[in-house]
């Protein structure tokens, strides 16, 4: 089955995050982030790291540069 292998280069470690309320949770080994749901508001995660997570992080720090009230990591 050419062009659906899945690589996996994050590991087996790390941590999955909401991206509505930003809640964070140890990475459980052969669960997918994005199958995973936020205990907190029921959003699915992302898992830190990955392209997803980057595309996440790209667009919240673009709206918090013109929205002062966005929290942002220290």
């Amino acid at each position: 089955m050419a062009g659906t292998e899945r690589h996996h280069t994050l590991g087996s470690g790390g941590f999955c995050i909401c991206p509505k309320c930003e809640t964070r949770l140890p990475h459980r080994e052969g669960v997918r982030c994005l199958e995973e749901h936020c205990p907190q508001c029921g959003a699915k995660m992302l898992r830190e790291g990955s392209e997803h997570y980057a595309l996440w992080r790209a667009k919240r720090e673009q709206r918090g540069a013109s929205s002062p009230d966005v929290p942002r990591d220290p």
